[in-house]
């Protein structure tokens, strides 16, 4: 009996071990089937050519704008070689083929400005396109202060009764990927009318761009929202256009070293990709069930991968991969672009963002006039928008290698200046000395809309500030000469300007006396008798001097008529860093003239 129970007490565990064995192999297989169903659901809906009907992205779907009078690329998926049939409202029918993966492109010819169109595609199936408008069609793009809602700024209240429906909005989630996708994966995108609700929930500074164009123009008016936080320059053009980029190369090895100890500690590509496939086919799942919130406040998106940093939203080109290239080379007149904080950390990588920004301009005309067919133009407008103040309020004449901002904001002007049919939106009177996120993005969308009513639209207007021409030295002055002075210049407030300061062989800067004297600046100081330089607006946060504008009531930008080194090489890198939130902190707008010319239409 005894021996029996001896041998019994040796098998349960043996049986036990088995059972586990195969418990844990049947968990594995279990892992494994859903990683496979996971990764076929995710072949297939990322896959364009995986179905067997025609096809389109969603930018192309009901109540979008069409940019009018040229030809428009319409493109899509469909079964190899299949041939497909365009035809529109206003009369025009034509068709294509596919190629033999089963892509096809068309351009479709636009008239003048109207509403209430439509457009059929068909072929093995029709895909019925309605509520089109053909107007004028604007990219937005850039990073978060692009990003930051119409509902979370300033003046939020005045835009609940909005109600433009020939103002149409396209606003894309943050996505990135690793290579170009050929279509977004977030199937929330479409275009919709201005209403309250659609206005609350876009860019403000696009916003207030697009709205003050539509009703300037009075014809429809389409933007496109692609923006993202947080993310560098380096992120929103193709590696191959910025590979031989000192910068550029130092950053992506730096994020491949971060990403290598991760991957080392067991966190790798492949479980970061695997755990991604698993996750966007939750995401489909839950939008074909109907579902569009992940909670009360926030849209279901689809699921990014933040680590390893080679993966990652900041890491070169990942932004464009996905933001970018699946809506290039849709029908647009320009873009505005606001971006740069993350390209200022200190006063190089800002001062390097002159190079950058002419990259990223210069291959964004270049391919979108290339797979447009010539249709969009290789010199498309592109409005850049200066950084505005941040930090305390400057008390130093001039502030040094510890403001990169105004390092930066000194890279666009000139950027500006050197590069064809390129605008400046100045933006130093609105900020925030706390708020990286500042809420008064109100002015800089309509000094957007003016700047492109001026040169895009050659409207009898004054689209800018004064912009600075000439310096001559004379009698122990420096005189300042302006493009753009519109109806004459003027101070913020009543009083002597005070953001301008001089200095001598010495670079030493002071204070300097300045002096509104018909169209120039005047510029003095008693302490130097033979002044050599001037520097204006040159800090983190000049917003709070008494500034330079023009009578219409646009702010002159930050500028400098020296040339010496903002930085040596040898110097010890100050990075800027974030103020602290005091407890109860509340941001309260800055006052600033009136822009004269801007007249709001039912406020």
């Amino acid at each position: 009996m005894e021996s029996k129970q001896n041998l019994a007490c040796e098998i349960r565990p043996r049986l036990i071990i088995r059972f586990n064995i195969k418990a844990d192999k049947m968990a594995r297989q279990a892992i494994a089937a859903r990683q496979a169903i996971a990764t076929i659901a995710f072949i297939l809906l990322t896959s364009p050519t995986s179905w067997a009907v025609i096809r389109m992205p969603r930018i192309f779907g009901d109540n979008l704008v069409l940019q009018q009078q040229t030809n428009n690329a319409l493109w899509g998926w469909a079964s190899p070689e299949e041939k497909i049939t365009v035809s529109t409202s206003w009369g025009t029918t034509d068709s294509t083929s596919a190629d033999k993966n089963g892509r096809w492109r068309f351009f479709l010819s636009t008239p003048s400005h109207r509403t209430g169109q439509s457009v059929i595609v068909a072929g093995t199936n029709t895909i019925k396109i309605t509520n089109v408008a053909i107007g004028e069609v604007w990219l937005c793009a850039g990073q978060s202060n692009m990003g930051w809602s119409t509902g979370n700024s300033f003046d939020a209240e005045l835009e609940t009764a909005v109600d433009l429906p020939e103002f149409r909005i396209f606003k894309s989630q943050r996505e990135h990927w690793h290579e170009p996708l050929e279509e977004s994966r977030d199937r929330l995108q479409q275009w919709k009318p201005c209403d309250p609700q659609s206005a609350a929930e876009t860019s403000a500074v696009a916003y207030y761009f697009g709205k003050t164009l539509h009703q300037k123009l009075d014809v429809p008016v389409g933007i496109i929202v692609q923006a993202y936080a947080g993310t560098p320059i380096e992120g929103w053009m193709p590696w191959e256009i910025q590979q031989d980029d000192p910068r550029a190369i130092a950053t992506k090895a730096t994020l491949d070293q971060l990403a290598e100890r991760r991957i080392q500690r067991g966190e790798t590509v492949e479980k970061a990709i695997a755990t991604f496939k698993t996750e966007l086919a939750d995401y489909r799942n839950k939008i074909d069930a109907g579902e569009t919130m992940k909670n009360a406040f926030k849209t279901l998106q689809p699921p990014f991968i933040t680590k390893p940093s080679s993966l990652g939203h900041q890491y070169p080109a990942h932004i464009f991969n996905a933001m970018i290239n699946p809506i290039r080379p849709y029908g647009i007149r320009g873009m505005i672009w606001y971006q740069g904080e993350r390209n200022s950390k200190n006063a190089p990588q800002a001062s390097h963002y002159r190079q950058q920004i002419g990259r990223l301009i210069r291959y964004y005309r270049r391919s979108w006039h290339e797979q447009s067919g010539g249709n969009v133009p290789d010199d498309f407008p592109v409005q850049l928008t200066q950084l505005p103040s941040w930090n305390p309020a400057q008390t130093q004449p001039v502030e040094g290698i510890e403001a990169p901002w105004a390092v930066n904001r000194e890279a666009m002007r000139l950027a500006a200046a050197e590069i064809i049919n390129t605008g400046l939106v100045v933006s130093i009177d609105t900020g925030d000395a706390i708020a990286l996120h500042p809420k008064n993005k109100k002015p800089i969308g309509i000094r957007h809309a003016l700047l492109a009513l001026q040169q895009t639209y050659r409207q009898q207007i004054v689209g800018s500030g004064p912009q600075l021409r000439n310096s001559l030295l004379k009698n122990g002055t420096v005189i300042l000469e302006f493009d753009s002075v519109g109806s004459g210049l003027m101070p913020a407030e009543p009083g002597s300007l005070t953001a301008f300061a001089v200095a001598g062989q010495d670079r030493r800067w002071l204070d300097a006396k300045a002096e509104i004297i018909g169209n120039t600046v005047v510029v003095s100081s008693y302490e130097i008798a033979t002044p050599v330089a001037v520097r204006y607006a040159w800090g983190m946060n000049p917003s709070q001097r008494n500034l330079l504008y023009n009578n219409e009531g646009l702010p002159a930008s930050p500028f400098r008529t020296d040339n010496w080194p903002l930085y040596e090489a040898d110097d010890e890198l100050v990075d800027v860093t974030k103020p602290a939130k005091p407890d109860g902190y509340q941001a309260t707008d800055w006052e600033r003239p009136r822009m004269i010319q801007w007249n709001p239409v039912g406020q």
